[in-house]
């Protein structure tokens, strides 16, 4: 995300914990199944990448304070 705006950076955040959501629960409906391992190790990956960058997101908003 290249822009600085406080709302857009709000929305980016929740539509990734949106996402964030909804691959946590298609990972427990594959925790049943250990045919689809694979496709839970991919979807665990994705998943962390969402929270780094949520987590990236949420330091934008932090003002930046003088030393």
């Amino acid at each position: 995300m290249e822009t600085r705006d406080p709302g857009a950076i709000v929305r980016r955040i929740a539509e990734l914990r949106g996402e964030h959501r909804a691959l946590d629960e298609r990972i427990q409906q594959l925790a049943a199944n250990p045919d689809d391992e694979l496709e839970a190790k991919r979807l665990k990956k994705r998943k962390l990448q969402l929270k780094d960058c949520i987590a990236r997101l949420e330091s934008m908003l932090i003002p930046d304070e003088p030393a």
